[in-house]
């Protein structure tokens, strides 16, 4: 049993420090937020993680954690200090390292005895090197410290399985022995371990990171022009999955990237990249088409409805993903401010993130369930795959609502389903909206084989036209 601390009571560090506990070490978790660690010395959770309550409440029961403001307290007998703060993006993009700078100048007023501190924060590149600056100013004995970087990449809503099973461990120090003892902590999982300088582990964070929202923002290029050329996104993604080179993660096209790490870690490692006199252009591409996501929903809504002003939009699901509660830089936000601004009345659902959205955007209309979201709705959009929304009662949706219009940000449901319940359903790179098939087809002189009704080139393609919006009427005639 060894004796950790663990600095920040938010997502990653209740994570580490709760998990740690359950390997049977001795955890003491300090946040200088004392409403926080009341809630949490009560048994009240900060964030909606699945199996994170049971976690931290078996682990309180047995003594192995504890919650405390105080640094004295925390750091008496600890061996390992764990710094997990927030670090945000600043104005300019780079991180606002405030909080790990005040972590570490309070370390330092307090150490009496040798320490380990391990940078489990994102941090830029040098950030170790800043703590250990930090730490040699304000120190007031002769106690050694040692820094390491040990990058966290544990999914909101998985966190809990990506700690005890992950794919590798990073540790990067100048003091390798350091590293080595870090390393130790971790043998229990049995996982992959790598030990490496201080500033390539704080690179391969952000390197992994840019990486996984550049496949992202692939994914939804190619969407794009699937839209336009008839072709199925998903099909595409399948396709090149199979090779081993690419693989299958991460190839799902829809809303873009949000959360608390994709966003803020691709513009640091661009501010970073520039700063450095690199040419990032790859980088800001990656951001660029991710922003573009959110725009194609307004442009498919008024493909088919027109002008917004005045209209009803129900936007199902809030969260940016699933299993979390978590609307840092999610797509609702964004989509919903746009649809305001278009006019349009926006409603919307979430089975976790109420509470969050309720602060978040005081301006929209929060309802019970899909339901209710969708009474006298002009369209729904999918915002968040939550799994409870492909099990949805979708005939008595479409009766609730005033338009049978459903913008599926996710392609969590079958066009052709959505086709014969009578809905207009405009998927995420599903062959919408295809401006002229003919003439790109123009080379062939007889007619392309499978063309006719059935054939997924041309299955989804009328729905986004304007024909379609006739075509339709009959569903529509008195729901004015």
């Amino acid at each position: 049993m060894r004796n950790l601390c663990v600095i920040g009571a938010g997502y990653v560090g209740l994570t580490t420090g709760a998990c740690f506990a359950d390997l049977g070490n001795r955890v003491t978790l300090l946040d200088i937020d004392e409403p926080r660690i009341q809630s949490l010395r009560a048994g009240q959770m900060p964030i909606y993680e699945p199996g994170l309550e049971e976690l931290v409440r078996r682990n309180v029961k047995f003594d192995r954690l504890t919650f405390t403001t105080d640094y004295a307290e925390a750091l008496a007998d600890a061996e390992f200090v764990f710094i997990a703060v927030n670090t945000p993006s600043r104005a300019d993009g780079g991180a606002d390292l405030r909080y790990l700078q005040s972590a570490a100048a309070s370390i330092a007023r307090h150490l009496t005895h040798p320490l380990i501190i391990i940078n489990k924060s994102t941090v830029p590149v040098g950030a170790g090197d800043l703590v250990a600056d930090i730490i040699a100013q304000h120190k007031r004995n002769g106690a050694t410290v040692s820094v390491v970087s040990n990058p966290e990449f544990l999914r909101e809503g998985s966190a809990i399985a990506d700690f005890l099973n992950p794919d590798r461990v990073v540790f990067g120090s100048r003091d390798p022995e350091a590293a080595q003892r870090v390393a130790q902590l971790y043998l229990p999982l049995r996982a992959r371990i790598m030990i490496t300088d201080l500033r390539t582990a704080e690179l391969i964070k952000y390197a992994s990171n840019a990486f996984l929202a550049t496949k992202i923002s692939f994914i939804n290029e190619i969407a794009a022009i699937c839209e336009k050329l008839g072709a199925d996104v998903k099909e595409v993604a399948e396709g090149m999955g199979l090779d081993k080179r690419i693989g299958r993660a991460m190839l799902d096209a829809g809303l873009g990237y949000g959360g608390s790490c994709f966003p803020k870690d691709v513009k640091a490692l661009e501010h970073m990249a520039a700063a450095a006199g690199c040419h990032p252009q790859l980088l800001r591409a990656v951001m660029e088409i991710n922003q573009d996501q959110r725009w194609q929903i307004i442009r498919k809504l008024k493909d088919v409805l027109g002008d917004l002003r005045g209209k009803s939009i129900g936007l199902l699901g809030l969260a940016f993903k699933p299993n979390t509660d978590d609307m840092r830089e999610a797509a609702s936000v964004d989509i919903a401010q746009m649809l305001q601004a278009e006019g349009a009345r926006v409603k919307g659902y979430d089975p976790v993130s109420m509470a969050v959205a309720a602060k978040a955007m005081p301006e929209m209309l929060l309802c019970e369930d899909p339901y209710e979201l969708a009474e006298r709705c002009d369209a729904v959009i999918v915002v968040t795959e939550w799994n409870e929304f492909k099990q949805l009662d979708l005939e008595r949706l479409k009766r609730s609502m005033k338009k049978p219009v459903l913008v599926d940000g996710r392609n969590i449901y079958d066009p052709e389903k959505m086709d014969e319940l009578g809905f207009i359903y405009l998927g995420t790179g599903r062959g919408y909206p295809m401006d002229d098939i003919t003439s790109i087809l123009s080379v062939h002189p007889e007619p392309v084989e499978g063309s006719q009704r059935g054939s997924r080139l041309h299955r989804h393609q009328p729905l986004g036209r304007a024909h379609a919006v006739q075509g339709h009427a009959d569903l529509w005639q008195g729901r004015d």
